[in-house]
């Protein structure tokens, strides 16, 4: 009966043992592949459409037109557009657009559309036509852009626009 027990501990340690091993092999080759470098960089927005301080009227349509970039690959974007009645800043353009008078909202637009990117692009260009309703405030708004590349680095720009009735 003791050599029983000093057999079942044997298979035990063996097995033991044998999954260690496994582990320690799994990760020495998996390891072995090269390491993946890490993406430390914010990816690139360059706005073409639209510019600062654009005029648009309710009712019409613009068409949003950016290029991206990332040095490993892009992930997804989102769109904003708020109003700015308040004379609060986002602007990531050096040119200062003339505001109206501050004022409350009545009837202030909000539009947030998130974007998703093709996989495995390093670049793209989007395009976007946004119909402007009718039935909101005119005034100042801000035109907000967000870039997400897959690793998780955001990028922000943001225009300042106005919405004419």
């Amino acid at each position: 009966m003791k050599n029983l027990g000093k057999v079942n501990r044997r298979k035990i340690m063996s097995k033991k043992t044998l999954f260690i091993a496994i582990t320690l092999l799994s990760n020495a080759l998996f390891s072995c592949g090269g390491e993946k470098e890490k993406d430390m960089q914010k990816p690139e927005i360059q706005i073409i459409a639209p510019q600062n301080c654009m005029e648009v009227r309710g009712g019409e349509s613009f068409t949003f037109t950016a290029l991206f970039s990332d040095n490993v690959e892009l992930g997804s974007y989102n769109l904003e557009i708020h109003h700015n009645f308040d004379h609060h800043s986002h602007s990531t353009d050096n040119e200062d657009c003339e505001q109206e008078t501050a004022k409350m909202p009545v009837n202030a637009w909000v539009f947030n559309q998130n974007y998703a990117l093709p996989a495995g692009n390093k670049t793209f260009e989007a395009s976007v036509v946004i119909d402007v309703p009718t039935d909101i405030d005119g005034g100042d708004y801000h035109f907000m852009v967000r870039l997400t590349d897959r690793s998780g680095w955001q990028q922000i720009a943001a225009k300042s626009i106005k919405i004419r009735k």
